[in-house]
């Protein structure tokens, strides 16, 4: 994909960090339907390569984002309650919408997000799908599907219960409160929160180079390992452990970490292997 041509945000890769900015900040980085399609596009094109080693998310402007833009009900998004066969179409739909931010969350590299000001609607689902979360200060979530009359229903609902007590995504989902940033730090949303945007975004791009700074190949086996424990027992999780350490030990990678620290330098380690879809071999 050709970056010049992203109109809603704006994509780096520099020192294997590839950096994401929602740019739109005139619209409060509403998500329209060039939002999805090129989030989807760079996502893929990030899963596929093997350049970057992890993916920092920020924003600009105000507000982190403001969710879907409300126009978007009225006219992209055509929901069509007048029979079965249209209420159907409308699960197809938010699967297709659901899917993207899916792909967030299972991309082979860790995702870092900086959260500035408002994290509203679909911009929670967003953050959700991500590994690290920071915040500014001014920062607060808000589960606004609610206070327009509907569901969440791209992945807040399902993944925000993964992160904090039960009775705490309830009482969000159910009112449509905003969450300040220290409270989202109380209950585990966040990870930390900072004063200033450039102090947050400093803050997840030190993150970003010490994870960048790893064995790629053992940064994607922890984060395989981690999402299987998430929704599956001890026992399978312990099980599963195995495989994956067996599948991709490296003594090579082992002795350079270990060199690298006593001699107080950077390691080198391969970057994943380039994907090439099946269809488009030859």
């Amino acid at each position: 994909m050709n970056t010049a041509d992203l109109t809603c945000f704006q994509l780096s890769i520099s020192d294997h960090i590839a950096h994401l900015v929602l740019s739109r900040p005139e619209a409060m980085n509403t998500m329209g339907p060039a939002f999805w399609h090129e989030l989807d596009q760079v996502l893929e094109q990030l899963h596929q390569g093997g350049q970057a080693r992890v993916l920092l998310v920020s924003s600009t402007g105000k507000h982190f984002s403001a969710g879907m833009a409300l126009e978007v009900f009225g006219g992209a998004i055509q929901m069509d309650d007048a029979s079965p066969e249209g209420r159907a179409a409308i699960a197809d739909l938010l699967a297709a919408l659901q899917a993207t931010f899916t792909r967030l969350e299972t991309l082979r590299i860790p995702v870092v997000v900086a959260i500035q000001g408002g994290c509203v609607g679909g911009a929670v689902d967003m953050v959700t799908a991500a590994c690290i979360r920071y915040a500014t200060q001014d920062a607060f979530f808000c589960v606004q599907e609610i206070n327009i009359g509907m569901v969440a229903d791209v992945g807040t609902l399902q993944r925000l219960p993964k992160l904090v007590q039960l009775a705490v995504v309830k009482e969000l989902a159910y009112t449509g409160r905003r969450m300040p940033a220290a409270r989202a730090r109380e209950v585990g949303l966040v990870n930390e929160v900072f004063d200033t945007p450039e102090a947050c975004l400093a803050a997840a791009l030190q993150c970003a180079r010490e994870i960048a700074a790893k064995p790629p190949v053992a940064i994607w086996g922890s984060k395989q390992v981690i999402h299987y424990a998430r929704e599956h027992s001890v026992e399978d999780s312990l099980r599963q452990m195995g495989w994956v350490q067996a599948a991709i030990w490296s003594n090579a990678h082992v002795r350079e970490a270990v060199t690298a620290m006593k001699q107080q330098r950077a390691g080198q380690f391969p970057p994943l292997a380039e994907l090439t879809p099946f269809t488009e071999r030859d």
